[in-house]
């Protein structure tokens, strides 16, 4: 599952101020605040991983 946050604004201040409040929130930048088509601007964060999984899950062999 991956989770994605949005943060829209109506210009470029309002976006990077929305996406500091997620990255307060413990959040990863993906996308930093970028203007899209009919003058929209949009900036993504996604969680932070605490630990990288090394195995396979459950039920799975290596072989």
């Amino acid at each position: 599952m991956a989770l994605r946050f949005t943060v829209q604004g109506d210009d470029e201040q309002e976006t990077a101020a929305g996406l500091e409040l997620l990255l307060t929130l413990g959040l990863a930048e993906l996308m930093s605040p970028r203007q899209l088509t009919d003058d929209r601007w949009m900036a993504r964060a996604v969680p932070r991983m605490a630990t990288a999984r090394t195995d396979d899950g459950p039920g799975r062999s290596a072989g």
